[in-house]
């Protein structure tokens, strides 16, 4: 029976040492620092934009059809009702929350990369603008984050000014997530909705357009600079019949972010990715980031690379109804002109060298 008791009393003796044991390594590991956290936060941040953006439309669509087969039936019975009455609505101006556009997951969305907004000139609030936004990369970081939240500074660099970013419209028929685009500031590329915000909408609108669409996305990878601009003239047609300015933009580092398979022209998958781009409005490319849990390892989030998004000189664009060829042809051309020019003034000061040019095709 001692022999019991003692064996009893040292094992409570271990279990005590081995207690105390554990709570003196937890309470002398070293805690996360606080630029643990924050790099923890960039990057949870990236990756709720990205899943987003790449599954929220598709997967709200598929919850939303799977609900029509449950008791839960009325919730897609009441969406569907809404939707039919709400459907104009990404048209005329959309429905826009500024709580959105200021949320603190921007700031560390921004910090990520790092991205930066740089001013060249005024946006004065009496007059309305499109602006061009290049290159378009594989996800557009740059244009989303300068033109959509204000981690930037745009609010405050251009007052009274209301920035738009213009998106397939095939987004905004996807259940729930059409809501989700549309509070933050996000059009229809359609022109009723640009119309709209040009002419139907007072003064002090400037919309983004990503003028090289999903075509220039299959070419983007790094150290590359080629634009999809010389038979792009749509943007400069509306501009003219709206009376808005023009203004150039360049987004430097925008197709570091991916690494993409780039096939050749005539290829087969080539030609299968054209024929998607023109039958569903987007390009499917085969691209690679880093993973979730090390920048050195594979995966869907960007690689940390610096944005710097460039804002130009406002180009005045005359308001004629009916433009002529003619016409759209030399303000297109005047264009080009102006984002050469802020392209080489800016390169050497954002991660490009000298001899680097600004192919157009």
């Amino acid at each position: 029976m001692k022999t019991l008791i003692a064996a009893y009393s040292q094992n409570r003796s271990g279990s005590h040492a081995s207690i105390q044991a554990a709570l003196h390594t937890l309470l002398t590991a070293p805690w996360p620092s606080q630029r643990d956290v924050r790099a923890c936060l960039q990057l949870l941040s990236v990756l709720q934009w990205v899943l987003s953006f790449l599954f929220m439309g598709i997967i709200s669509l598929l919850l939303l059809i799977y609900l029509v087969f449950t008791s839960f039936w009325p919730i897609s019975a009441l969406y569907l009702v809404w939707l039919i009455f709400d459907w104009d609505t990404p048209e005329r101006g959309g429905r826009r929350f500024a709580w959105l556009r200021k949320w603190a997951v921007w700031r560390h969305f921004r910090d990520y990369f790092p991205i930066q907004l740089v001013k060249t000139h005024d946006l004065h609030p009496s007059q309305n603008y499109i602006i061009g936004s290049h290159p378009h990369g594989i996800l557009c970081v740059g244009a989303f984050c300068n033109f959509i939240t204000g981690s930037t500074g745009f609010f405050e660099k251009y007052p009274g000014i209301r920035s738009f970013l213009a998106t397939l419209s095939g987004n905004f028929r996807m259940p729930f997530f059409r809501e989700y685009l549309m509070s933050g500031g996000l059009c229809p590329v359609t022109r009723q909705a640009i119309g709209y915000l040009l002419s139907r909408n007072g003064t002090g609108n400037a919309v983004a357009i990503v003028i090289g669409g999903a075509a220039e996305s299959l070419s983007c990878q790094p150290g590359v600079t080629t634009l999809i601009l010389k038979n792009r003239k749509g943007f400069v047609r509306m501009a003219l019949q709206h009376g808005a300015h023009l203004v150039p933009s360049f987004s430097f580092g925008e197709n570091e972010l991916f690494r993409q398979v780039v096939f050749k022209e005539g290829s087969w998958m080539r030609n299968l990715q054209e024929r998607c781009r023109k039958l569903l409005g987007f390009a499917p490319c085969l691209f690679y980031g880093r993973g979730l849990t090390s920048i050195h390892s594979r995966g869907f989030l960007p690689f940390p690379r610096p944005i710097t998004t460039v804002v130009g000189e406002p180009m005045t664009v005359p308001k004629i109804e009916d433009p002529s060829h003619e016409t759209v042809d030399l303000y297109h051309g005047m264009y080009i002109r102006s984002l050469l020019k802020l392209f080489n003034e800016h390169k050497a000061k954002y991660g490009l060298s000298e001899t680097d040019e600004l192919r157009i095709l």
